[in-house]
């Protein structure tokens, strides 16, 4: 999710940092960029919501509905990245990580509270995507995701469970764009904005935040519910969270991860349930719980 050219020893270490900058990467001003295909896709999103009358299930059902309905979208790295001035930069077409977790609960919501038009949906977006659901330069994206968390759930949009099911507390020291402005666009172009970055990222290190360490995980996983949503973190230095993802309960009945993997896949679900999943990924320490509350 980021355009950071710090070298990290992995090809996992390089799809973190890709992670990160498409979350840095999201949009700006009343500017909206987006295509005749992304409006068809969703329409079509719509359509099967219609079809089998989701607005009358709860949230996290629709979640994993909608979510299901874009396996097979291919992975594009740096999808947001444009230039100029900050924008709302809407891309159905191919994701990565976080902005299919944004588009999946957009739409969701949209349906459930069945206010169905295309520009509904961008309102939707931009109110998940930006601190405070406002577009005012570059700062105003809610770039760590903890950051999201904590806007989206002040919003009322998400409600964080990590510490009720018994997460412990995360110990973060947030400063990896603030160290590294060079390896952003918009902070090369714009070190006027480096200041405000750094004293989000000192706000963000002072929240009280949970998550769920890799080896506490399968002891929770039955608290963990199907729609439920799940930020990976991280042990990269001055990072938060590596990946995002929503939880499904399949035919073992155990958790697995629906997701936009890395570059080179497409959205699927994890063969493996999650403690084994989160086991063989090196740079992820344990995970943080929320889910969707209901419009």
């Amino acid at each position: 999710m980021f355009d950071v050219k710090v070298t990290l020893n992995s090809f996992q270490g390089l799809f973190v940092l890709l992670f990160f900058f498409c979350i840095s990467c999201n949009a700006q001003s009343g500017k909206k960029n987006y295509s005749e295909e992304d409006k068809k896709i969703f329409e079509e999103k719509i359509q099967l919501a219609e079809k089998n009358n989701l607005s009358k299930k709860p949230i996290n059902n629709i979640i994993v509905e909608v979510g299901k309905s874009f396996i097979g979208t291919k992975y594009k790295g740096f999808v947001l990245e444009e230039d100029g001035e900050e924008h709302l930069v809407v891309n159905l077409r191919e994701l990565d990580c976080t902005t299919y977790l944004e588009n999946v609960l957009a739409i969701s919501r949209c349906i459930k509270i069945n206010k169905i038009s295309f520009e509904d949906f961008l309102e939707e977006l931009k109110t998940i995507r930006y601190r405070d659901g406002i577009i005012n330069n570059y700062p105003s994206r809610l770039h760590y995701f903890t950051d999201w968390i904590y806007d989206n759930e002040k919003k009322n949009i998400i409600e964080d469970l990590t510490k009720q099911i018994g997460g412990e507390r995360l110990e973060l020291d947030l400063n990896f764009m603030s160290n590294h402005p060079e390896s952003y666009k918009h902070l090369r172009e714009n070190p006027e904005f480096i200041p405000t970055i750094e004293k989000q990222e000192k706000e963000i290190s002072e929240r009280e935040y949970y998550y769920i360490p890799k080896s506490g995980i399968e002891e929770v996983e039955s608290e963990i519910e199907n729609g439920d949503l799940i930020a990976f973190t991280s042990n990269i230095k001055g990072l938060d969270v590596n990946h995002v993802g929503i939880a499904v309960r399949i035919e073992d009945n155990r958790i697995h991860i629906l997701h936009e993997p890395e570059p080179g896949t497409k959205v699927q679900i994890t063969p493996l349930a999650l403690p084994e999943y989160i086991s063989k990924i090196k740079h992820d320490t344990g995970i943080i719980v929320f889910k969707a509350v209901e419009p």
